[in-house]
């Protein structure tokens, strides 16, 4: 969890005046094979040429991802028709959140199964691809740390921006004081344009 706190650190200091320059190239994502909401396998090469933005939730979750999912949505609202830009979200709880529970959740927040992949598989795949190549921590909450029974997990609350050659290229915080959603929403956009606008 430190060494993703501070991976996740230092990615944001590396954008602090972001966009009126290149992203920066913070790492590569290694392949991967995980199960989408339609209990199809998607991996790496499925999203090769596509500028991607991800995240990490759960559907059970009462606390923080209905607001990121929300903010997920807007954002496939604000993407252009003709952008060719693809929205991940990878579930921190695969032993509840099957393909059809997945399904269910993405069709409950209007998804577009064409622009927005919500993917689950085993533990240790989703760890590998969230934690070790996107920066993306979840934990889950031991017993007498819940504060609810859907109180699981503590994980990261911020979206990554993935280029088409599937490099790591920014983070952006989603929730806390002084964030403000439209301004996130409006740096993003402006990322996946400069990563589509890349040769």
């Amino acid at each position: 969890m430190l060494t993703t706190l501070l991976a996740f650190l230092m990615i944001q200091s590396k954008q602090r005046a972001l966009l009126d320059k290149p992203l920066p190239i913070c790492g590569q994502v290694a392949d991967f094979t995980l199960t989408n909401q339609n209990g199809r396998a998607v991996s790496l090469a499925d999203l090769h040429g596509h500028p991607w933005v991800a995240d990490i939730i759960f559907t059970t979750c009462a606390g923080p991802c209905p607001k990121m999912t929300l903010q997920m949505k807007d954002l496939q609202r604000a993407l252009p028709v003709s952008s060719q830009a693809k929205l991940v979200s990878l579930t921190t709880y695969p032993a509840f959140d099957t393909p059809p529970v997945l399904k269910a959740y993405a069709e409950g927040f209007g998804a577009d199964p064409g622009r927005w992949i919500f993917l689950t598989g085993t533990k240790t795949e989703i760890a590998r691809l969230a934690t070790g190549s996107l920066k993306l921590a979840a934990t889950e909450k031991k017993v007498e740390d819940r504060e609810a029974p859907e109180d699981l997990f503590i994980h990261s609350t911020y979206f990554v921006i993935v280029d088409k050659w599937a490099r790591l290229r920014g983070v952006f915080e989603t929730t806390g004081d002084g964030v403000d959603p439209q301004k996130v929403r409006a740096k993003i956009l402006a990322a996946v344009g400069q990563l589509e606008s890349e040769p």
